[in-house]
């Protein structure tokens, strides 16, 4: 007779222990913000309830209100800091190429209160000009634009248009010259 498996056995009921590990487990592989920390744990709270027969709403309800608590546990000893976690990443994408608008948008979505967001993104214009110029470099457009390809001005606007950059800035990016534009670029990524 062939030999069956038994079936993995059920995963223990999540308690603070379990959700604090698992909440440094993930913290120490990402930065996060409380949202992305609640994300995470009520993640692991619906697969245990997936895959345990009998589960009723109370416990969900009651492991959820326990995921909140470890998470405003981790904000009130600094483990997770939104701010921190904005300015960081604002910084980040900026020296990438994403315009204020995109940048706002990526840490609307990560949970980042829009005025953390507010005082995370860059004040100086000219480092969202910084910005459009680092795109203009990425997609090899304006002064980067291979010589034999005719100049597409309304594409290549499209395209800064897109990516957030409102048509002043883009203009502006497209018309340096490549010598201007890699000075900007390395003065963008040493502030």
């Amino acid at each position: 007779m062939a030999d069956r498996k038994q079936p993995p056995p059920a995963p223990k009921k999540p308690n603070t222990a379990s959700l604090h590990e698992a909440a440094l487990a993930y913290l120490a592989r990402y930065a996060a913000t409380q949202a992305g920390v609640i994300r995470v744990l009520d993640r692991r709270v619906a697969n245990w309830a997936r895959v345990t027969e009998g589960v009723e709403p109370e416990d969900i309800a009651a492991l959820r209100a326990l995921v909140r608590q470890e998470a405003a546990r981790l904000v009130q000893v600094g483990l997770v800091n939104d701010a921190e976690f904005a300015a960081s990443r604002a910084r980040s994408l900026t020296r990438a190429g994403r315009s204020r608008r995109a940048v706002s948008a990526h840490l609307g979505a990560k949970g980042v209160g829009a005025e953390i967001v507010q005082s995370a993104l860059p004040d100086d214009p000219d480092a969202e000009f910084a910005a459009c110029v680092v795109l203009v470099r990425k997609r090899r457009l304006g002064p980067y634009r291979n010589p034999e390809r005719e100049a597409d001005r309304m594409r290549e606007l499209a395209v800064l248009a897109r990516a957030g950059f409102s048509h002043n800035v883009a203009a502006r990016a497209l018309e340096l010259d490549a010598e201007a534009a890699e000075d900007l670029i390395i003065a963008l990524r040493a502030s």
